[in-house]
């Protein structure tokens, strides 16, 4: 069985910036540069604003939106007797802002899904769209996007991205449905008396200015009123941030889009997203992501889910096995119910099951590490994809020196808690060209896909920039096959 490593190279750009929020240290330095811009007259404000439009306004698109919008964020610490022009709006919103180059670091861990249009194409091509972990300063990660084709002899070609980063709508306090949030709550250890008073007053389903309205009420009561109590209720108000929506329009190209840290749990990343393509039992289609929320501490798994690329659900995933990194779920029911990989232990490879999209509390362990090259640890590289002989899974194992390889298993087609087919040796590793990086040694991939007779893997060098490679589907499943 040969694998035949492509020459294309997605290689982090450190121009791709977008605008970001500047919170000074203290709220006194945040009113010095209020009164700063204040005291300016009105024609050195307009010529310090033109100066910085000359510079940046290149850079992004519609950036005096996002100043102004900074600008409103602040307005309630502006003296109200200050006569304000929209220049100085600008440079106040201009003062608390700042750059972010988001892959100025690295572009790597892609995944890798059909688009949902297919117009306009040549026979016998497909597009596809490929998801990366970008990673700028502070090591923060988020999600970008690339747009490809595939021509019918499976030759790949990514389109160049745009010059702009642009930042989306965001909507926080969605509906919320109350069994989902209790869970996430007892998870929190929040349980007690507070909580309680608050769940029994709120209907099935409630908004987010819903919960912060009996929480300030009931903890006004004299019963409820103290420091751990209020400690509680930031810790519930933090909790509910950690589901949002996102907006795009369609005049954002893809590869403009981003999918930046917005909540708490996810302030120092959002990592390895593994799209998959889900396929309902009412015949509807949907995207969802699993991929791992990181607040510099403590990690998170939460489910994104889109129909359409602009616009994005976020919810964090609860329940008792809801643990760890490297959740991928199956692309359509098993059985009536919803079938996810994990790896809860960090070493071993794991099924659950639940008639729950974001509740999982049962697990099945269904392979462990065997051969050297996975003798750390292993793990799946992305969501089961189905083939007549069952579910191909491709995994990663992790061997001495922590040395990451590619590897494959095969899962029975109506039990996939059931292992048919395993990989002796591994399917991808590092080649001289590609082990240097951020992490040298590695490959790794979240999401691959079938096209025709080939397994397209999008794959990550060294945890800095990302390819692809393809191997022959038949030959592989035989090689799964063969004992």
């Amino acid at each position: 069985m040969e694998i035949e490593k492509t020459t294309i190279v997605l290689k982090p750009d450190p121009k791709k910036v977008q605008l970001r929020v500047f919170e000074p240290a203290t709220e006194i330095q945040r009113n010095n540069i209020l009164s700063r811009v204040l005291t300016l007259s009105d024609k050195e404000a307009e010529n310090e604003y033109e100066n910085i439009s000359k510079e940046f306004n290149s850079r992004h698109r519609n950036m005096s939106e996002f100043f102004l919008r900074r600008y409103r964020q602040v307005a309630k610490y502006v003296d109200e007797g200050s006569s304000m022009s929209k220049t100085k709006q600008l440079l106040i919103g201009a003062s608390l802002s700042m750059e972010y180059a988001v892959e100025s670091t690295a572009l790597f861990n892609p995944a890798v899904v059909w688009h949902p249009d297919q117009n306009d194409l040549p026979s016998g091509s497909k597009r596809f769209i490929i998801s990366l972990r970008a990673v700028g300063e502070g090591h923060v990660s988020s999600i970008v996007f690339r747009e490809g084709i595939l021509d019918s002899k499976n030759n790949i070609s990514v389109e160049e991205p745009g010059i702009f980063v642009t930042p989306p709508e965001v909507i926080t306090g969605t509906n919320y449905d109350k069994l989902i949030f209790q869970r996430k709550i007892k998870e929190t250890d929040l349980v007690g008396e507070l909580s309680e008073n608050v769940f029994e007053q709120l209907g099935n389903i409630f908004v987010y200015n819903e919960l912060e309205q009996l929480l300030d009420s009931t903890t006004a009561q004299s019963q409820f009123y103290n420091e751990k109590n209020k400690l509680a209720v930031n810790e519930i108000l933090s909790s509910s941030f950690s589901d949002y929506e996102i907006f795009y329009t369609p005049d954002i190209p893809l590869t403009e889009r981003i999918i930046f840290p917005r909540s708490m749990a996810e302030s120092n990343g959002i990592e390895d997203a593994r799209f998959v393509c889900f396929h309902d039992d009412d015949g509807s289609i949907r995207y969802y992501a699993t991929y791992t929320a990181f607040n510099g501490s403590k990690i998170q798994s939460h489910l994104l889910e889109t129909e359409d690329f602009l616009h994005f659900r976020i919810n964090r995933i609860s329940g008792l096995e809801a643990k760890n990194k490297g959740m991928a779920l199956f692309p359509k029911k098993i059985n009536g119910m919803y079938a996810m990989l994990s790896r809860q232990d960090n070493e071993n490879n794991f099924i659950m099951f639940s008639d729950n999209l974001y509740i999982w509390n049962t697990k099945q362990l269904i392979s462990k590490p065997v051969f050297n090259w996975e003798i750390v640890q292993t793990g799946n590289c992305g969501s089961p994809i189905e083939t007549e002989k069952g579910w191909l899974v491709l995994t990663h194992g992790v061997g001495p020196v922590r040395k990451y390889c590619i590897g494959a298993i095969l899962l029975d087609k109506n039990d996939p808690s059931k292992v048919i087919g395993r990989l002796k040796k591994p399917l991808l590793s590092a080649d001289e060209k590609e082990r240097e990086g951020y992490v040298p040694n590695v490959v790794y991939t979240c999401g691959s896909l079938i096209n025709g007779d080939a397994l397209i893997i999008p794959y990550a060098m060294s945890d800095y920039a990302s390819s692809f490679a393809k191997v022959n589907l038949k030959d592989l499943l035989n090689e799964l096959t063969s004992g």
